[in-house]
Parts: structure tokens; sequence; C-alpha cells
């Protein structure tokens, strides 16, 4: 497939996407509730709390009590989605995430948004760039990143519906929409968008449309390679890693997170035990965000179109 064959031409911001999927599951289950730390506007959960004022707990600025909040709410065989800013929901209630919902493997979806260095302006304190680490670090946890708001709905479909601890990574910006009504999100799968036999380039969340973008302007220079979406961080598609290894010979791997354990390490640590190729991490290397454009960020830490040819091109 092409980058033509994707929609691209309307966006919009994962967590308005996810705003409008919970809304719609709250009107069919009733075991959902929504919990938030005083930022329903931003994460978009406060159209659920209209609709659902009895079925909605803003706990103020108290992530940590969210959270056992939602353990408890999960043990008594409610569906909580608890929201705050990716920073917040993992940084600051990491323990809780841990002890409370981890270890006891509850029902509990960690819905966080404005993670990555695109929150822009709002700086280093806000722009998560860990938080796939801290997730993927602890047990029964599946962790997701989708790519666009048809994907995010999906996720979030998805996430209500299986049994255990979720973490969704949304994001502050709009995003161009690279799928159909009819695309489907699945725990340990990952799509292929395009083929190549160069290299793969694999990649989640905003940056997959980057991927694409590079994959064409790599294309002008004979360079076809194949572009992976893996909006499933864990589990991993092993699969199909396995697949374009093997056919490609080389991976690059994209995300809006530390190159330390987030995609690029998932990735890297698969592979190098069971088919170790040339591989490179575009994302930020080792470093905290600071203020910014978002599009300005991109560029000073290297996660650009331009970069992810550059790497590419040092692979081959």
């Amino acid at each position: 497939m092409r980058m033509g064959e994707y929609i691209m031409t309307k966006s919009e911001a994962t967590r308005d996407a996810y705003g409008e999927e919970l809304l719609a599951l709250g009107q069919v289950n009733e075991r959902i509730v929504v919990l938030d730390a005083d930022l329903s506007g931003s994460t978009r959960t406060s159209r659920f709390a209209r609709a659902f004022p009895e079925r909605f707990f803003n706990v103020g600025i108290a992530e940590q009590n969210m959270i056992g909040i939602a353990a408890g709410l999960a043990t008594a065989g409610k569906i909580p989605f608890a929201s705050s800013f990716a920073v917040f929901a993992l940084g600051r209630a990491y323990d809780q995430l841990r002890t409370s919902v981890a270890y006891n493997n509850l029902n509990v979806k960690i819905a966080a948004t404005h993670a990555g260095l695109s929150v822009g302006a709002d700086g280093a304190s806000h722009q998560a760039l860990e938080d796939i680490a801290l997730a993927r670090a602890l047990p029964n946890i599946r962790v997701v990143v989708p790519a666009d708001g048809v994907e995010t709905r999906a996720a979030v479909r998805t996430a209500a519906a299986v049994e255990g601890p979720v973490y969704l990574r949304l994001g502050r910006p709009k995003v161009p929409v690279l799928f159909g009504p009819e695309h489907e999100f699945a725990f340990g799968r990952g799509q292929k968008l395009r083929e190549g036999s160069r290299a793969a380039i694999v990649s989640c969340g905003v940056m997959t449309y980057r991927a694409l973008r590079a994959a064409e302007a790599l294309a002008r220079e004979g360079i076809e390679v194949t572009v992976v979406n893996m909006p499933s961080l864990k589990p991993l598609d092993e699969e199909l890693l396995l697949e374009v290894a093997r056919s490609c010979g080389a991976v690059v791997t994209v995300e809006e997170h530390s190159i330390i354990g987030g995609l690029g390490s998932a990735v890297a640590e698969f592979l190098s035990e069971e088919h170790p190729v040339p591989l490179r991490r575009v994302g930020v290397r080792d470093a905290f965000g600071r203020s910014g454009t978002p599009e300005d960020l991109f560029q000073a830490y290297g996660l650009t179109e331009a970069d992810i040819c550059r790497a590419v091109r040092e692979l081959l």
C-alpha cells in the first residue's frame, strides 16, 4: 500500500477521539465509570461527565488517589477509565499503578493524554518521554499507542472489552487521519501499511504518518521501504516483526518517546534474541524535553521525516 491510499486530508486529536468513544461506550455499558484529576476539559472526559454525572468522578489534583479509587471500583465490577496527562498518570501515581492495579491485575484502564514532545510550549515538566518505559516494565499491563483518531476509537472499544489493566497513550494536537472507519485494533497486532524490500520502518502514534511521508521521500530516491504501524507495544506483534526483519534485513524504529524503554527498546529486545538485523532507533535520545512549538521540538530532537530518511540511509 502507498500513502495515497490513506485519508490524511483531515486531522483529529487522539484525545478528541477518546472523549467521543468514551461517551459512546457509556451509552451502551453502564459498568463504565470515568475518573479524572481536574483536567477533564483537556482529556476530553468532560463529555462523559456531562452525559453521566453519576458515573464520573473528579478527584481533583490527586492522581495517586484517582488510581486507588479506580482500583476499588474495578473490584466492585466496574470498568474504570482513569485519565490525566501522561506525565501525571504514570509518573505521579506509579506506586498506586504498580501495587494496586498491576500487581492485582485489576480491570483498570489508564487513558493518558498530552504525551510526548507534541505537548509543546508546556515544556519538560509536562512532556512525558518515559511513560511507555514505565508502563512496559509492569507485569499484566497492556500498552497501546494509537496512530490516529480512528485507531484510538477502536483501541478504546477493545480496551473496554478486555479484562485487565491497559495503558492508552494519547496526544494533544491534531494528527492526520490514516485509516477508514473499518480499521480494527487488536492487542499484539500491527499493520503493514506499505511494502518495500530495502528496510522496514516500525512506528507508533503520531510518528506513523511521518514514517509514511519519509517512505514517500525515500521512494523518490529509489529506496522502497516497508512501513509497519505498531500500536500495540505490549504485547508486540512478534510474528510481523520477524516477517519484516527477514524480508527487509534492516529495521528503523520511530517514536515520540525516549529510545530507552519505548518502541525501539521493545523491537531491539525481541529481534536481538530471535533474528538480529541492523537497527536504528529514531526518538528522543536520553534527554528531557523543553518548551517550543511541536514542529520546532521535533526538529530539535531529530524526529522529522528527514531524520527518518537519514536513519534508513545509514543502514543501507
